[in-house]
């Protein structure tokens, strides 16, 4: 729910001031952390668990005096997407500055998000300074910023982001996209648990 900023920003996050900001996450442990972060940084947070409350929070605040100026999303909510609340936010407000947050960054998830209208992504875990720097990157240097991060690719990081490029072609399908990977189901099932490697 909405809680007041508790004074001005105190935070490491550049120019950026306290605004409100509408953060997406469904661990609540995770959620809690963050926000309490943000709000001692001078942040009026506004928390929605899964993408039925995000959607009513981004009704009830988002008329013209009463907008959101941040929003942190966490990718997979339950199973679902939280792409699909780029756009609700984006014509409310369309400055404002959108994090996508994911346990496993695959680049053509994050390209997605990003035609989408967001800011930036970032791969958990992250804190607050990570995240508040990540929403205040300038989008047209966002390629060469994560590119500067990341480097050259390893094998391993390019076959992580093969096997996300030909599951996300097949709607998430394990099944057909073992099949495409003439891989065994399990094997990808086991890939897919894995943590990638950064780069």
């Amino acid at each position: 729910m909405s809680e007041p900023g508790h004074g001005m920003n105190g935070g490491m996050n550049g120019g950026m001031s306290g605004g409100k900001m509408l953060l997406v996450e469904d661990d609540e442990v995770f959620a809690h952390v963050i926000g309490r972060a943000m709000r001692q940084r001078g942040y009026d947070v506004t928390h929605a668990g899964n993408l039925i409350d995000a959607k009513a929070r981004i009704e009830e605040l988002g008329r013209e005096d009463d907008i959101f100026d941040q929003a942190i999303l966490d990718l997979n909510l339950g199973g679902h997407s939280s792409l699909e609340l780029i756009p609700l936010l984006k014509e409310v407000n369309v400055h404002t500055h959108i994090l996508v947050l994911t346990g496993y960054a695959s680049i053509a998830t994050a390209v997605d998000a990003i035609k989408l209208g967001a800011t930036n992504y970032l791969a958990k875990p992250a804190d607050a300074d990570e995240i508040l720097a990540a929403l205040e990157l300038d989008t047209e240097n966002l390629a060469e910023h994560h590119a500067s991060i990341q480097g050259p690719m390893s094998v391993r990081r390019l076959e992580w982001e093969h096997i996300q490029k030909v599951l996300k072609e097949n709607d998430g399908n394990i099944s057909e996209t073992a099949r495409q990977l003439n891989m065994h189901r399990r094997t990808l099932q086991r890939k897919l648990q894995k943590r990638p490697v950064a780069r």
